[in-house]
């Protein structure tokens, strides 16, 4: 097997992300949320393991004529923001004309963040919240915890990803990473749970996802508090 063709299958690997995203939007349509979701996390598991693969192979050496680096922003945006934000309105978690408000705003402010050449720091975190709505949405299918709360946590997030605050990459963010990669994988492991159960309250994977969710959206806060001793 030569590096291009290994390098060009994991390209190829990448943009299955592509198709986990039209089958989680065909059963959005369908008001399947339960699968919505599973297919959201199987892409959201192709993206945590593509770009290790993608450095280990040297993709850009090695496959420079396909972007992998665009095309993996085009299919986060399908998987992080565009699904997500419609689920959150077509659901009736945010109904009303101030629910197609907030995904109007979700979608728009998401496409800008992603094309904001400065998202990325030193040390391969965020610069801002980075538009992972999909991480928000499936937590808040999960405690459904009524509608101005909701509607208080887009616009705080909304506005998150254009302040300078640090969220970490769990694979690519060294500092800690001993911690954020294994909260990562649980996050992903309750969010496959919450939604095989279809969200049922009484299910534990809730409290799970809230807990590993905290974790991750405010570690990089922390690491940003706490400078890291030379």
């Amino acid at each position: 097997m030569t590096a291009q063709f290994r390098a060009v299958a994991v390209h190829l690997l990448t943009a299955t992300g592509a198709v986990f995203a039209m089958l989680a939007m065909l059963a959005a349509f369908e008001e399947r949320w339960d699968l919505m979701y599973l297919w959201l996390v199987v892409a959201f598991a192709v993206d945590g393991i593509d770009g290790p693969l993608a450095r280990k192979y040297e993709v850009k050496t090695n496959a420079p004529m396909i972007d992998g680096v665009l095309m993996d922003l085009i299919i986060d945006y399908l998987t992080y923001v565009f699904i997500p934000a419609y689920a959150l309105f077509a659901s009736g978690l945010l109904p009303g004309w101030m629910g197609w408000l907030a995904m109007i705003v979700i979608v728009f402010t998401g496409v800008v963040y992603f094309a904001d050449t400065r998202m990325k720091t030193a040390d391969n975190s965020f610069w801002g919240f980075p538009g992972a709505f999909n991480m928000f949405v499936v937590v808040m299918f999960g405690l459904q915890p009524g509608f101005w709360l909701i509607l208080a946590l887009v616009a705080v997030i909304t506005v998150a990803q254009f302040l300078p605050l640090k969220f970490i990459h769990p694979v690519r963010t060294k500092r800690w990473r001993a911690v954020s990669l294994p909260v990562a994988i649980a996050w992903t492991v309750f969010a496959a749970w919450a939604a095989w159960v279809d969200f049922h309250p009484a299910s534990w994977a809730q409290w799970g996802l809230v807990a590993t969710s905290v974790y991750l959206a405010l570690v990089g806060i922390v690491q940003q508090l706490v400078p890291e001793r030379g």
